[in-house]
């Protein structure tokens, strides 16, 4: 498994929450099958009073699922904006930046809190339309704890793992959706996270 490095949090994640509107920071990973990740460790400063804002104004939902002919439930807790909550001032700034950069509508804004190492998300493919999987966008923010992103080829393969905390950034694009793979997997020890994830209706169902 290959891995990009992880950074450590510093006293920028106390002050007002600001990112560059340039995207200089921003490092794409290539991809196999027309497929890409950018990556911009850090991006969001002031991130802990984001996520403090998200975590106590958000209705949070638990879901069940059925496992093996029983009812479990789902290992992290799950909100949309604003639906369940007012979100915070630079959700929609980072948005509508993220909409200039892409050229895409981030309309849709889903929120999933993993309280712990023990709530995660198993290897899935965002569920695009049909006819847009071949070039569907999904940008997350992570906010809190860091945790491992991994990426593998759909069906199995060698995973490539990413940071996700402390205000870093990722987009998936490309063919992402389409060949590629995503979790966070459990971990031993890990304090909560927040991962606020942006898409378009053009490519996804409304939640």
């Amino acid at each position: 498994m290959s891995s990009h490095p992880v950074l450590q949090p510093t006293l920028l994640g106390n002050e007002g929450p600001s990112f560059d509107p340039s995207f200089a920071g921003l490092r794409r990973t290539e991809l196999a099958y027309e497929s890409w990740i950018d990556q911009a460790q850090g991006f969001l400063t002031g991130h802990q009073g984001v996520f403090d804002a998200l975590r106590d104004d958000t209705r949070w939902h638990g879901h069940q699922r059925v496992m093996y002919d029983r009812m479990v439930d789902v290992p992290r807790l799950t909100a949309s904006i604003p639906r369940d909550g007012p979100g915070h001032p630079v959700i929609r700034d980072l948005a509508d930046a993220l909409g200039e950069r892409y050229g895409a509508t981030f309309d849709l804004v889903a929120l999933a809190l993993y309280r712990d190492g023990r709530d995660s998300v198993a290897w899935h493919r965002d569920r695009a339309r049909r006819e847009r999987r071949g070039r569907a966008l999904v940008a997350t923010l992570s906010l809190g704890e860091s945790r491992r992103f991994l990426v593998r080829p759909h069906g199995g393969g060698p995973s490539t793992a990413f940071s996700a905390g402390w205000g870093d950034l990722l987009v998936m694009g490309g063919a992402c959706q389409l060949h590629w793979e995503h979790c966070v997997p459990k971990t031993q020890q890990a304090g909560p996270r927040i991962s606020v994830m942006f898409r378009s209706s053009a490519d996804f169902v409304r939640f």
